[in-house]
This record gives structure tokens, C-alpha cells and sequence, in this order.
């Protein structure tokens, strides 16, 4: 309920009747009458905060608020909700997001039949030639076979029958592999099928076509050989590029995220993001990394510095060194487990990532390094500590992050401490994958380095959190529930995959909030409650701290606030 200080009944009348006359400032707004979880070690919860504008001037219990109450200040009654700081996107893809509203979006399919039917709708309604795009499928979360399987993945013909006269093209959840249509194929020069005119593209470093038994192309392309089939995939136009961000935008305040880390933008999207903040559409607090793998993009980028700002912030770069782990695509130090020989892709020369890490350190960027398996994440460490060795001074100011961190040789998990490397980790993979992930690393390596979060927090290292949106939805409920849980979103099993790994409620609120805020060099300005930070929250309509952890799904965001500013409500 919210109301004016006049409406008696929002606060008792000896609340509003104290209010001290000679306080120096009034607030715009006081909250109370809920649950309010701050963040802060020296006060971690609190009864009542008030705001002055965009900031925070008071944290603290209802008597304390009286003296900021003023004849125009607005009192909204909490009626029992929770409130907490701005939630914080700590790795995902913002456009993506958006573009996943106006494209195919296939992360709810259950079978390949199901993709079939959803091209069959969209060549049905798209002019002749016209590409069809999409994303979200995953071959291990379907319910019922495909039909004939090459290396786990289905062959291309059943969407080519629905799709004759559209180009196709199908992006995995990872983003790390696709599924191409015979139309997408013949248009990348790879038909007829079995006599390509190009050098053979299995040998693309980092990459790789899957083929079936005679040499012919299934449709699947892994890692670098996306290039072939995308890179004849026009752009989109500025118009869908903004109506993709507008989408995207909305979709965080639904979800109470005031934050953003942007895991890699080319020069196209640092061009929107800066015209929509100068338009004033900038409705989030954006901290965007620099893709790295275009070097001239880079070194324009080194050369200019850092730009940093409360809304858009530009002063990382994300390089990508490895695939994800259910294409195969990670890079592990033994085989795959249900691929015998197979040790999966190093999509960047190892050597480039030592190379750009010591101009990050010299230039005063942070670096971002994508590394998903044992072999990539240790590989990544080595090139990180041979950097800092060459620039000592900069060993306790750096804040390189490893993006995943998702599967580790125990040997490197304290490592990341030592280093003062932060794990961006995203706990909803675990409910996503971990049923199916065993298939490819085995028990034991499971066990020992798959989704560490308890070992590396209890290693000194904070957690940054996120779901690396589109790969799953932006919902940062469902990733708290996977971290304090462990369990599959349909609540399986009854303890929880390596129980002994589970964060502690306090400890996913505050990757989610503060150390992602940490993670990006901000954490004086946001991510926990208190005077004097910007008056970025949400309130939830149920006690996420203390309710039966079934309950943490059904929670509903009530309201999201970005600079003291209402930007969703329920």
C-alpha cells in the first residue's frame, strides 16, 4: 500500500507526530512495516529506510525514520513484503534477452519434435529467404528420442522439410553451438552435401562440423564453426536492435534486477548503449565488457581507457577460451567421459590471453576470461599469475574474473584466493545441467571440482552470481533456490546434488548482490543497504530468508526501484 503522509493509517499516529522538525533533510520516500535484509555486516537487517532522491539516508529501525518524515514525504507500508538491494545480473547477455523475446525462443522445448513444429510455424508465416533464427535447445533436457543420433545430436533433415525455402538457423542454450537448416547450409556453400568447394571446415581451429557416416554435414556446428553459417546471417536493424533492448530492459525490473554485467560487446552495441543512455533510456545500471577477440576493436578500446559511470560502464574485457560443457565444447584435461578421445575446444590461443592480460593490467582494465573446463579454467589461471608476476603493483587492485568457473581440478580451486581471481558463477546451471553432467565428467570429477561454491567462498573468494541469460531465464529466484538448494527446479534430489556445496541463504543474497557489485568495481556505490548508496532495491511478497525453500519459486517481485525511482510494479 502506498500513500501520502496524510493517510493516518499507513503508520501510527505517534510515528507520524514525532517526526523531528529540525532534521537537516526530509525524505522522498520511507519503507516500512516489512522485512529489510541490507547486506551489511554491521546491521543485516532493519525495520525502516528512507530516501532522499536517488540515495539512501537512513537504515535503520521505525522509531529512527521519524525524524525524516515530512509533510511531503511518501510512507509506503511493506505489509509484511521484504525488501532488499537492487539484484545484480552478475553474467549474462543483455541483448540476447531481448532478442529472445522476438526470435524463436526454445528453452521451454522438451523435444526435437517440438523445435520442428516452432520452425514449421515460423516458416509459415516469413516471407521466402527470409532467415529464421532462434535459440535455447539443449539435447540433454529432452523428454523423447529424436530419431537417428550423430554424436548425441539429431540430423537436420526433419527441420529442412518444414523450412525448404527459409534459411535456418538455431543457436543452443550455450550459445556455443547451432543447428543449421539444408537452406542455411547451401547458402554457406556446404551443399551438395558431401562436396564442399571450401578448404574442409573440420579442421577450422576451435571448431568443429558434426557429420554423419558418409561425411555429410548433420546441421550441428560447434564453437568457431558457427562462423561459417552465421556469418551470412544479416544484421539486425538499429529499430529491432532498440526494441531488443527496450525488451530486455523490462524484462530486468520484472525480475528486480537494477544491474547488469554484459559478458562481451562488439562496437555495434557499445554504439546503442551510449545513445540510449544519452536519450535517456538507460533504465539500469549497465557494466559492459569489451569482446576481446577483435584485436583492433580492443586496442582502440586500450588505448582510450576506461569510461566509467554510475549507468554505463565500460572498463572490462571479455575474452572466451573455452565451449560449454553440453556441446562438448569445454575443455577438460581427461576425455569427455561419454566421448572417448574427445578433450573438447580451446577457442583462443592461450598465449593471446596471457598477452591481453598484461595490457589489461598496464591500461587498467580487468579482464573476463570465459573458461568453463578443468583444462580451461587452469590454463587461464596459469596466463593470469605469469601476468601479475610482471606487474606486482597491481596484485591487489586487479579483480580478474573467471566467467563460469563451472568445473575445476581441486589443485586450482584455491588458486582463485591466492590470485585474487573472482568466480563468476552461475548456480542455475547446476539445476539445468548437473542431471545430464555427470554423463560427460564422471562421478568423480563431479564431485571434486564440478560447481564449487562452498569450497571457493570458504577459500576467501567471493562468488559473483548470475544466470547467463539467454542460456537460462533472467529469474534470479530460481538461481537463489539453485544455490541454497542445489536441486533441479522441480525439486530433485530430496538433498541436493554435493549438498556439502550449497551456499547459506546470506551467502546467494550477497553474490547476488554486493560481491556482484564487488565483481565490478562498484561496491561503494550499490549492493547493500546504506546511507549514503544509491536507492536501488526490490521488494519480494515473501520472506526469502526464512520461508520452506519450496516457497522461494512462488515468490513474486512486488516492486523494483533504480535511482529512487519506481521502474516496475507488480
Amino acid at each position: 500500500m502506498t500513500t501520502k503522509l496524510y493517510a493516518f493509517l499507513v503508520l501510527p499516529a505517534i510515528l507520524l507526530l514525532g517526526a523531528c522538525s529540525e532534521s537537516p533533510e526530509k525524505a522522498t520516500r520511507v519503507f516500512t512495516g516489512g522485512f529489510l535484509y541490507t547486506v551489511n555486516e554491521d546491521l543485516p537487517t532493519a525495520e525502516a529506510m528512507a530516501i532522499e532522491g536517488n540515495k539512501i539516508i537512513y537504515v535503520g529501525d521505525q522509531a529512527g525514520a521519524k525524524p525524516f518524515i515530512g509533510s511531503e514525504t511518501e510512507v509506503i507500508d511493506l505489509e509484511g513484503k521484504t525488501l532488499t538491494p537492487g539484484w545484480i545480473e552478475g553474467h549474462g547477455h543483455f541483448m540476447g534477452l531481448g532478442y529472445n523475446e522476438l526470435n524463436l525462443d526454445l528453452s521451454a522445448t522438451k523435444s526435437f519434435q517440438e523445435i520442428v513444429a516452432m520452425v514449421k510455424e515460423a516458416a509459415d508465416r516469413t516471407p521466402a529467404g527470409e532467415w529464421i533464427t532462434g535459440r535455447g535447445w539443449h539435447q540433454s533436457k529432452w523428454t523423447e528420442s529424436p530419431g537417428k543420433q550423430i554424436n548425441g545430436f539429431p540430423l537436420h533433415l526433419a527441420i529442412s522439410e518444414v523450412s525448404p525455402d527459409n534459411p535456418v538457423f538455431l543457436y543452443h542454450a550455450s550459445g556455443h553451438a547451432g543447428f543449421a537448416n539444408a537452406r542455411a547450409m547451401e547458402i554457406a556453400g556446404l551443399n551438395p552435401l558431401g562436396k564442399e568447394q571450401l578448404r574442409d571446415p573440420n579442421h577450422q581451429e576451435g571448431g568443429e562440423i558434426i557429420r554423419d557416416e558418409n561425411g555429410n554435414p548433420t546441421g550441428i556446428f560447434n564453437e568457431t564453426a558457427m562462423g561459417l553459417i552465421t556469418r551470412h546471417i544479416p544484421a539486425n536493424s538499429p529499430e529491432k536492435d532498440r526494441q531488443a533492448f527496450e525488451l530486455a530492459m523490462a524484462a530486468c525490473h520484472r525480475n528486480g534486477i537494477t544491474g547488469f554485467h554484459d559478458a562481451g560487446i562488439g562496437s555495434k552495441t557499445v554504439d546503442l548503449y551510449q545513445q540510449m543512455k544519452r536519450d535517456g533510456k538507460m533504465k539500469l545500471r549497465m557494466y559492459a565488457m569489451i569482446a576481446g577477440g577483435n584485436r583492433e576493436f580492443l586496442e582502440e578500446w586500450l588505448n582510450r581507457g576506461p569510461e566509467i559511470d554510475s549507468l554505463l560502464t565500460f572498463r572490462s574485457i571479455k575474452l572466451s577460451c573455452d565451449g560449454a560443457l553440453g556441446s562438448r565444447g569445454a575443455w577438460l584435461l581427461e576425455e569427455y567421459s561419454d566421448r572417448p578421445g574427445h578433450f573438447g575446444h580451446e577457442t583462443l590461443p592461450m598465449e593471446y590471453v596471457y598477452d591481453v592480460s598484461k595490457m589489461a593490467l598496464e591500461k587498467g582494465f580487468q579482464l573476463c576470461t570465459h573458461a568453463i573446463g578443468d583444462r580451461a579454467n587452469k590454463e587461464v589461471l596459469d596466463r593470469y599469475q605469469a601476468a601479475l608476476e610482471e606487474f606486482p603493483e597491481k596484485r591487489n587492485e586487479h579483480r580478474f574474473r573467471i566467467e563460469h568457473a563451472q568445473h575445476l581440478h581441486p589443485e586450482d580451486i584455491p588458486r582463485f584466493a591466492e590470485l585474487g581471481v573472482l568466480p563468476a558463477m552461475q548456480a542455475i546451471h547446476l539445476s539445468s545441467d548437473r542431471p545430464w553432467a555427470i554423463e560427460r565428467l564422471g562421478a568423480q570429477r563431479i564431485k571434486e571440482g564440478a560447481y564449487m561454491w562452498q569450497a571457493l567462498l570458504q577459500s576467501g573468494v567471493p562468488i559473483i552470481n548470475g544466470t547467463d541469460v539467454p542460456v537460462e531465464p533472467i529469474n534470479p529466484l530460481a538461481n537463489f533456490y539453485a544455490s541454497v538448494t542445489r536441486k533441479t527446479l522441480e525439486g530433485s534430489p530430496e538433498e541436493g546434488y554435493e549438498a556439502d556445496q550449497k551456499m547459506s541463504r546470506e551467502q546467494a543474497l550477497r553474490s547476488y548482490t554486493l560481491d556482484a557489485a564487488y565483481g565490478a568495481f562498484e561496491e561503494s556505490m550499490k549492493g547493500s543497504l546504506e546511507v549514503g548508496k544509491v536507492a536501488d532495491f526490490v521488494i519480494f511478497d515473501r520472506n526469502i530468508m526464512e520461508i520452506p525453500e519450496a516457497e522461494i519459486l512462488q515468490t513474486q517481485v512486488s516492486l523494483t526501484v533504480l535511482d529512487g525511482q519506481i521502474v516496475y510494479q507488480q
